[in-house]
């Protein structure tokens, strides 16, 4: 009957309107979620909180990598390149920074068991080698300048400043992050704990590895 079609191909438009038609999904749960009951499904939050982070380490790779090139080529066509000894300092610093990792790793072994408890105390823990690795690198140039070396005085010791320098920078928003996951009320939040720690752990690691290459780009063109 004429009247039943038009009835039903109102109910058709209404239901698209709901469902599909572009709109957004509806906000709340974390990764790994299906979507609503209509409409497409929703892209898993850890998915997108990786890509962030995966976007902003190649950038940073990028910037280190033309930093590093400017480095090599300077080592190799400089007259002036006096050698450099580094603080024996940045070794201990290195070893603190490796062990920030392994303790990250081992809290987050802990989250994974739902020991919410030894997490947060392991992750405290990564956090605070971390903010020892900065004020270790303040030491370390403490020791450069006793020993004569500042920024002007040459080129390698204007290399290490730098590059020690951005890296401490970089690794600073590390520990924002590190210290986002152990304050934040995941309750209420779109992201839940454990992708978070996740998406912390990568870029720390990230800059662990970064500082490794840094150090030994300036060991070896000493």
């Amino acid at each position: 009957m004429p009247g039943s079609t038009i009835v039903e191909d109102i109910e058709l438009i209404i239901e698209d309107i709901g469902g599909g038609g572009g709109k957004n999904p509806p906000p709340g749960g974390d990764d790994g979620d299906e979507g609503g009951k209509r409409g497409w499904p929703r892209v898993p939050s850890s998915r997108r909180y990786a890509t962030a982070i995966v976007i902003a380490i190649v950038s940073i790779v990028m910037f280190f990598m033309a930093m590093a090139s400017a480095f090599i080529y300077t080592r190799a066509n400089s007259n002036r390149w006096v050698p450099l000894h580094l603080p024996w300092f940045i070794w201990v610093n290195t070893a603190i920074l490796l062990l920030s990792s392994i303790t990250m790793e081992l809290a987050r072994r802990r989250l994974a068991l739902a020991d919410v408890r030894k997490f947060r105390q392991l992750w405290f823990a990564a956090t605070a080698l971390g903010i020892l690795f900065l004020v270790g690198q303040l030491i370390a140039w403490r020791q450069f300048v006793l020993a004569g070396f500042y920024v002007s005085t040459n080129q390698a010791s204007s290399f290490f400043y730098i590059f020690t320098g951005l890296h401490g920078l970089h690794l600073l928003g590390g520990i924002c992050a590190l210290l986002y996951v152990s304050f934040r009320k995941f309750e209420k939040a779109k992201v839940s704990r454990s992708v978070a720690a996740e998406v912390a752990s990568y870029y720390w690691h990230f800059m662990d590895g970064l500082w490794v290459f840094l150090l030994a780009l300036l060991y070896l063109g000493k």
